[in-house]
């Protein structure tokens, strides 16, 4: 699927902030709690987001169903602080759930396995509570045991209470708190009964900061089904300690927090986006990218923009994104090369997508591929054919082909499109390719490393 869009909202979008501003400006339950005495988002609709979340382009959507503050955008039977006892008054992700399944995006909730609202969750020596550091709380005896199974217990009303779910983001582990502090083993099995397919984050026992057991040679029961950094691109992917490749997902922010901030205008463009997410599918991973809609429940308008221009990319050029992956040959200086996921029946061909990110000048040289092996150079986004480039002045280079975008390959043209012109190149197989170390090879494409 490669592209998602997370959501984070919660009563953090009315002081619009941040979803941290509880912790930053170490709020005390009581303090927050004019906050929930106040959610009642009178333009939330659901539908209008999976909308938005289509035309962009995206395939899933993850829904923050409870953050670190503890408020509950679900129903949970096990506390009274949830969006059903606001002025509100609706469940908010079974509303979520069922207007993003009717567009055919895939579903998934976001947990956190905090709870800062929560008698029974650490406070003076925990480096993230609000109440760190308060010396009435230095010593405070809590039963962490009714904390975890207050925990589990809201987990398991998400897992068998919202029918079938595609993905589950466990949020977050850090210092000792991490695997088994939080019953991990018995947390992951009670999922896996109810919810069996579902695909499971790596945060358990990491974080934006460690990948934990899953890139290691011994995975534990609960090292997840993907690694999930946070605002930083691997720079050559995720290997675990025998070489394999591991799936992940890039977790991202369209300006710089993740919650609802007012003063934040600092969002990405479309073309930083599109070129992200070519990226991270480059590299055998996806990209997730958050939105954060403001206290009355609508997107920013800046955030709808982005959206509408990537997803415009995307009808165009989807079929180099979507099923599509790492690609064995080495990356070209102009831009990047991605492949079908599966293998395809034609034994002849295989293709390869070439995101050109720049023009060449005069000619573009399709680094990484030998000139007796391109059967054909089409435009994804129209099907156009391109014209090979070799020309008086590219003679002694003959082992790489070039196309041209214009009538006369000596020459320099724009670009089709100047975000990401791509290139669907048909390479015969018996020919195989050039390595970077220049050798003759015909290797098959590659397996699935896919995340959902």
């Amino acid at each position: 699927m490669r592209f998602g869009m997370f959501i984070h909202w919660g009563l953090y979008a009315i002081p619009a902030r941040g979803e941290w501003v509880m912790s930053n400006e170490k709020m005390s339950v009581s303090q927050y709690k004019k906050y929930f005495d106040e959610f009642n988002p009178t333009d939330f609709d659901a539908k209008r987001w999976a909308s938005i979340c289509r035309q962009a382009g995206m395939k899933y959507a993850v829904l923050t169903a409870k953050h670190h503050d503890g408020f509950c955008l679900f129903d949970s039977k096990l506390t009274e602080y949830k969006s059903t006892n606001t002025r509100f008054g609706r469940d908010i992700v079974r509303e979520f759930l069922e207007a993003f399944r009717a567009e055919g995006i895939a579903v998934g909730l976001y947990f956190s396995l905090l709870d800062w609202s929560h008698p029974d969750f650490p406070k003076y020596a925990d480096r993230h509570h609000p109440m760190r550091g308060r010396e009435e709380y230095r010593g405070e005896q809590i039963d962490f045991d009714n904390y975890l199974n207050f925990m589990h217990g809201q987990v398991k009303e998400l897992v068998t209470g919202y029918g079938k779910l595609d993905l589950l983001w466990f949020d977050f582990s850090y210092d000792d708190m991490a695997g088994e502090k939080w019953r991990a083993s018995d947390l992951i099995s009670m999922v896996r009964k109810y919810q069996p397919n579902v695909c499971i984050d790596n945060r358990l026992e990491g974080s934006g900061e460690k990948y934990g057991s899953i890139a290691t040679a011994s995975p534990l029961p609960y090292s997840g089904d993907f690694v999930s950094p946070e605002q930083i691109i691997p720079p050559h992917g995720i290997f675990d300690e025998q070489g394999e490749r591991v799936p992940w997902e890039l977790c991202a922010t369209l300006n710089d927090h993740w919650g609802y901030c007012e003063s934040d205008k600092n969002y990405k463009s479309a073309a930083l986006v599109i070129k992200k997410l070519v990226e991270c599918v480059s590299k055998g991973g996806n990209m997730i990218l958050n939105v954060g809609p403001d206290a009355r429940g609508n997107f920013p308008e800046t955030a709808i923009e982005v959206l509408r221009k990537v997803g415009a990319w995307l009808s165009k050029n989807g079929c180099s994104i979507y099923n599509c992956g790492h690609s064995e040959i080495e990356k070209p200086e102009w831009g990047r090369y991605t492949e079908p996921l599966e293998m395809r029946e034609d034994k002849q061909f295989r293709t390869v997508f070439a995101h050109v990110f720049e023009p060449a000048l005069g000619a573009l040289p399709l680094f990484g591929i030998r000139a007796d092996a391109l059967e054909s150079v089409r435009l994804a986004a129209t099907g156009s054919e391109l014209r090979r480039g070799e020309a008086w002045n590219s003679v002694l280079y003959r082992e790489t082909p070039l196309v041209s975008f214009g009538a006369n390959p000596v020459y320099t043209y724009a670009l089709p499109d100047e975000v990401d012109t791509v290139l669907v190149l048909k390479i015969r197989k018996d020919t195989g390719t050039i390595t970077k170390n220049g050798e003759r090879t015909g290797s098959p494409l590659p397996g699935s490393e896919q995340v959902v």
